[in-house]
């Protein structure tokens, strides 16, 4: 499935994207650098039996180990104090974040419910996209009798385009449901 994505995006993407945007090398088509998912559990300052399910739902998406994020500074508000564990991320690479979008694009998305396609305006102004989910129950890998919690996540998709035009074409070349 990755492979699939990866070989579209070198056979159909980066010609097409050469052309609208007159590119005169290859190495100037915008490609995707990283793809970072990041779950906040803020429940995890009262109980922290809570960061083990986010850690397990987050490594079931990602299918990768994620890393457990802390506090840069305490907020006596929300009884939070410096270097506590409030979430969880991971950063996807290569082979992983390709099957990962294709998953995203073709699965995941349309499972949501009343989907119209996602937002053109999350977009950055340096060629990056931002997408906020509001429950992990819609990836296939969770199973919904074992979820503890409905948490969201967000998913940014890093990109080496200069533009937000840029990276719209590219994202939506590759398959991105965006809204009409």
């Amino acid at each position: 499935m990755a492979a699939r994505m990866k070989e579209r995006f070198l056979n159909e993407v980066t010609p097409a994207l050469m052309q609208k945007f007159s590119y005169k090398t290859v190495m100037q088509v915008p490609k995707i650098e990283k793809v970072v998912v990041n779950m906040g559990v803020g429940d995890a300052v009262s109980n922290s039996k809570v960061l083990d399910s986010a850690v397990n739902d987050m490594q079931l998406i990602a299918g990768q180990k994620p890393v457990i994020t802390r506090a840069k500074k305490s907020i006596a508000g929300f009884k939070l104090r410096e270097n506590m564990p409030i979430g969880v991320k991971v950063t996807l690479r290569g082979e992983r974040m390709y099957y990962f979008l294709d998953k995203l694009f073709n699965v995941t998305l349309p499972r949501v419910r009343d989907f119209q396609g996602v937002s053109t305006k999350a977009f950055d102004g340096r060629g990056n996209y931002t997408l906020g989910l509001k429950e992990q129950l819609i990836f296939p890998e969770i199973e919904y009798d074992k979820v503890d919690k409905v948490r969201g996540m967000d998913i940014v998709i890093v990109t080496t385009a200069k533009t937000d035009e840029e990276s719209r074409e590219l994202l939506a070349q590759l398959g991105m449901p965006f809204a009409k």
